[in-house]
């Protein structure tokens, strides 16, 4: 399927990785994809990052809504440990007040070693990658753009379908703009 990707589409999956990655996140998840998209060559086969911002959705606002479901993702564990009487956050002031900044981060031999492993799709990103071929093909589009990731990414269930959602972008009415660009950079 990666073969029928453009350029802009392949740059996006890439940058997922990465994103990923640097969030030492143990799969690709949705929302890293709809990162990626922003991350496309500035050319003309960005048109997913075009999309996003002309339905008003920054770079800006997807990297915050990262940040709060990471944070959402580590409350609990925090709460567990506040009803023991210990909190969190100030275990970690203290330790990066003692040892410096990230001193209770992952080893730097952890970190090395997940630098250049693999780092899978979850399910719903996969879901996401596969509706965007379908969504070419809907299109009768002889290639997968970034604009196809992007309906893939709001047919799926996950967080960048809920992210979108809350800022009012839909499927039909994304499908509309997809389809308002005639064939789009899968134009071949």
């Amino acid at each position: 399927m990666f073969e029928r990707f453009t350029l802009a589409a392949r740059t996006a999956v890439v940058h997922a990785q990465e994103d990923a990655r640097e969030r030492r996140q143990a799969q690709i998840r949705t929302e890293n994809l709809l990162l990626g998209l922003y991350d496309a060559p500035a050319t003309p086969e960005s048109t997913a990052a075009a999309l996003l911002r002309r339905a008003g959705v920054e770079r800006a606002d997807v990297e915050a809504e990262i940040a709060r479901l990471a944070r959402a993702e580590a409350a609990p564990d925090a709460e567990k440990l506040a009803l023991l009487g210990i909190d969190l956050d100030e275990v970690r002031r203290q330790a990066e007040e003692t040892f410096g900044p990230g001193a209770l981060d992952r080893t730097r031999a952890g970190k090395q070693r997940r630098m250049f492993g693999h780092i899978p799709f979850d399910a719903a990103s996969k879901k996401a990658l596969e509706l965007s071929l379908r969504e070419a093909l809907r299109l009768k589009h002889s290639e997968i753009g970034s604009e196809h990731v992007l309906l893939g990414l709001l047919h799926a269930e996950g967080g960048a379908r809920d992210l979108l959602a809350a800022r009012g972008v839909t499927l039909d009415g994304m499908r509309s703009a997809v389809e308002g660009l005639g064939h789009g950079e899968a134009s071949g």
